[in-house]
């Protein structure tokens, strides 16, 4: 069965379409990384070995880079710059390190004055492309390949998180008589989800559907809000649902609901994208930032970051959540690096939703660029 989202292809369509006219305004053809002058990269001292692994790593249970507590050291820049980060959502766990950042002063340190601005991706885009927003806490979503594809100056240039291997945020079923978490038929099923087609879960619920008889082509969608989501899975208005965390912990141990599958261990799916300001104009810049948000992930979030009440506390006011939700589910693994062929597989889930028809892939090297945060460890490529 297969039935398309009206509302995240409108999305995508719209994002897209202005991002054209963002690009036809200010991309110069001659201009973009790829012409860009070779960047000297020196040693970083407090970031040996460990602060690099191999991008075509895939084990699940691979150890994130890490630099010592307190390195990369910052190297602040001679000219105060004023920088803009766009972010859906500054209550996200997954945004904590840009919040610590600001708060901690990681940013002032590298004589950058960043602010965080709650904007969503469809309107953040545009403005990223303009160079009016300098960088986003997003992902390489339907829109962002799109509109790469179309000639922007967008590229993804740092990871966030994977999420611990304990945690059981992601696809949910209502098992039917007869079924079993080792036996369920997903083709045909309603799925409830904030989430659209053109999202980078799109990636992880078509591998945890298509091991289930399913795929993004053979269930329907219905979207709604994030509060509502486990209310309809549990009432029976959706069959199956992305619970995300902590809402997943409501209906784990209970024999009616299966958990088939999450985000990829060790993989992130999304992080910091920059646009041409911060890629070919201002590069300083660029590496300021991932230099400072590299720190605090050293600093802060090395390890299991919940063990130490006291900093959870920390976190709770800063994001404003409640302390007991925070606590509630397992460390995220903040990972800063960029698996090699994420961008691969997450289009191949858009041609399967149906949000990329009529255009080729992006080869990798158009969408990714991991010198900068390999220049900030000390790690020539």
């Amino acid at each position: 069965m297969h039935t398309r989202t009206p509302l995240t292809c409108t999305v995508a369509l719209v994002a897209v379409s202005l991002l054209a006219a963002a690009a036809c305004a200010t991309n110069d053809p001659g201009s973009g990384g790829a012409d860009a002058e070779p960047r000297t990269v020196e040693p970083v001292a407090g970031c040996g070995a460990g602060s690099w692994t191999d991008p075509a790593d895939l084990a699940a249970d691979r150890e994130p880079a890490r630099c010592d507590k307190g390195a990369p050291a910052p190297r602040p820049l001679a000219k105060k710059r004023k920088i803009t980060v766009a972010t859906g959502t500054l209550s996200a766990e997954y945004v904590a390190p840009l919040q610590v950042a600001a708060a901690k002063g990681e940013f002032a340190k590298e004589g950058l004055d960043v602010e965080l601005k709650v904007l969503p991706t469809p309107d953040a885009l545009p403005l990223l492309a303009k160079g009016d927003v300098d960088a986003q806490w997003a992902a390489p979503e339907a829109a962002v390949m799109n509109g790469i594809n179309g000639g922007f100056d967008i590229k993804w240039v740092a990871g966030n998180f994977s999420p611990d291997p304990t945690s059981k945020s992601g696809l949910w079923v209502r098992l039917k008589d007869g079924e079993s978490v080792d036996h369920v038929t997903m083709a045909g099923r309603r799925m409830g989800t904030m989430i659209g087609k053109g999202s980078v879960i799109a990636y992880p619920m078509d591998s945890s559907l298509k091991k289930h008889g399913g795929g993004l082509d053979r269930i329907s969608f219905q979207q709604l809000g994030s509060a509502d989501v486990l209310t309809a899975l549990q009432n029976g208005g959706v069959d199956s649902a992305w619970l995300l965390d902590p809402v997943w912990r409501k209906v784990d141990g209970d024999k009616r609901y299966a958990f088939l599958g999450g985000q990829p261990a060790g993989e992130p799916l999304g992080g910091l994208l920059f646009g041409p300001k911060l890629l070919t104009e201002d590069p300083d810049a660029g590496v300021a930032l991932l230099r400072a948000y590299i720190r605090t992930v050293n600093t802060y979030f090395a390890g299991d970051y919940k063990s130490d009440p006291a900093f959870v506390t920390e976190l709770a006011k800063l994001m404003k959540i409640d302390e007991a939700t925070l606590r509630s589910t397992p460390s995220l693994r903040m990972d800063w690096e960029i698996r090699k062929g994420t961008t691969d597989r997450l289009q191949q889930a858009y041609t399967d939703a149906g949000v990329s028809e009529g255009r080729p892939p992006v080869p990798e090297e158009k969408a990714v660029d991991r010198a900068m945060y390999g220049e900030a460890v000390g790690h020539r490529l």
